[in-house]
């Protein structure tokens, strides 16, 4: 997957341009920042031209004793600190030498052009497809990439069986610098709002099963309240959607919590919804008062594919005792529904995934089924939201705790007040 904010044709100013202006910012003067730079001055105040032509507003006031921020420019220019701060942190962490050039000098000398380069070559396995995929020559693209190693004075690549590729420390590096550009297209969205226009893009990584249903259940009133955002949906399994978050391509996770939380990772717990055992409505097993883990084991089962949450708590049912057949493994929805009323199979699901189902399925009487997992959000840690991130997140928690009231789940799960309970919410 590639970043889409390289490919934004409405914002192409230069990463040396954001340094200058993040220079202004900071020492509030166009002579100082031309120092700091190593520019000439009319070379700054083109740079910054440029800048506030690309933006469409004026970042800066000038006066007699300097260039200050203005209501926009501290929005902008706090996103183009955060870029910064990134960068000199991924080339840190990197092993780039600070002398004789120091490292926030190297950072400000970086181009895009170099760093889309290094982002395909990572995210497509050899120059040779990388190359296919930006659309440009090899020679183009190899010229690009040893420009970079030369900038850094660090290997990037090195030479394989299958050819010449990214080193590990490199992806690493490529994934860092590829969240840091996020900041920008960010702080555009940021001015816009400022200025009245709440829009731009958000990117929701949802888990298959609990994170869909979540989705789908405030997805609309998203949308009419704010006519001028995109809302783009990748669906996957956890460690995709985790891996996605990570390298910014996806803004905030829904789904079912990991446990224990990942250190660079934050977890925003909503609600605890327990599993329940389902099958479909008029199935032999909710003919009795009580079923029991042989009466479970006597069915077949769909259960989830390795690694999901669910498959994990099928797993820990049956340890240690007879287990059930399971010939199907799926986390699709409409393929488990399917299944399930067509048949007298079993499967795991979420309360809250059951509140959505409960025309097709049921819950059978048996239960508690520890532990109860949590239902939330997953973003980066130190992430910084916009205002459309953050109203975003707002409207989830209001419409999930909403819909976990204790007495309409436990109307269909059976659990006890013990099992389901409200949790406090993580800012």
């Amino acid at each position: 997957m590639t970043d889409p904010d390289l490919h934004r044709p409405e914002f192409s100013t230069s990463i040396r341009h954001l340094k200058v202006f993040d220079s202004v910012g900071h020492l509030h003067g166009v002579r100082r920042a031309s120092e700091d730079c190593h520019l000439s001055q009319p070379a700054v105040t083109q740079a910054i031209a440029k800048l506030e032509e690309q933006m469409g507003v004026t970042l800066l006031e000038r006066r007699a004793s300097g260039s200050y921020l203005n209501e926009f420019g501290i929005i902008f220019h706090r996103r183009t600190q955060r870029l910064f701060a990134q960068f000199e942190q991924a080339l840190a962490d990197l092993g780039v030498p600070s002398r004789p050039i120091p490292v926030a000098r190297i950072a400000g000398r970086i181009s895009k052009t170099q760093i889309r380069s290094l982002i395909s070559i990572v995210e497509n396995g050899s120059f040779a497809h990388a190359a296919r995929a930006l659309g440009v020559s090899q020679t183009s693209l190899q010229r690009a990439a040893r420009d970079l190693e030369r900038n850094l004075r660090t290997p990037l690549y090195a030479q394989t069986a299958s050819g010449i590729v990214a080193t590990p420390a490199a992806a690493e590096f490529a994934r860092k610098v590829k969240l840091a550009l996020r900041e920008i297209q960010w702080g555009i969205d940021e001015v816009e709002a400022a200025r009245g226009n709440i829009g731009g893009e958000i990117v929701i990584g949802a888990m298959l099963l609990a994170g869909s249903v979540m989705l789908a259940s405030v997805i609309s009133e998203f949308v009419s309240a704010y006519p001028s955002a995109n809302v783009r949906i990748l669906n996957g399994n956890a460690d995709d959607m985790l891996r996605y978050l990570r390298t910014g391509d996806v803004d905030v996770v829904i789904g079912l919590l990991r446990d224990p939380v990942p250190e660079d990772l934050v977890h925003r717990a909503l609600a605890e919804t327990p599993y329940v055992v389902v099958a479909r409505h008029g199935h032999p097993l909710n003919e009795k008062a009580e079923v029991t883990l042989d009466d479970l084991a006597d069915c077949e089962w769909i259960i989830g594919t390795p690694g999901a949450s669910r498959r994990l708590r099928f797993d820990k049912l049956f340890a240690g005792r007879r287990r059930p057949q399971a010939r199907i493994a799926t986390c699709s929805l409409p393929t488990v529904r399917l299944l399930l009323t067509q048949s007298d199979r079993l499967t795991l699901l979420t309360s809250y995934e059951l509140i959505y189902e409960e025309d097709a399925l049921t819950a059978v009487p048996f239960g508690p089924i520890e532990p109860v997992p949590c239902i939330g959000l997953t973003t980066r840690e130190n992430w910084l939201p916009t205002q459309l991130q953050a109203n975003f997140i707002e409207l989830i928690q209001r419409q999930i705790v909403g819909s976990l009231m204790p007495t309409k789940v436990l109307k269909r799960s059976g659990a006890t007040p013990s099992v389901l309970r409200n949790v406090s919410l993580t800012q």
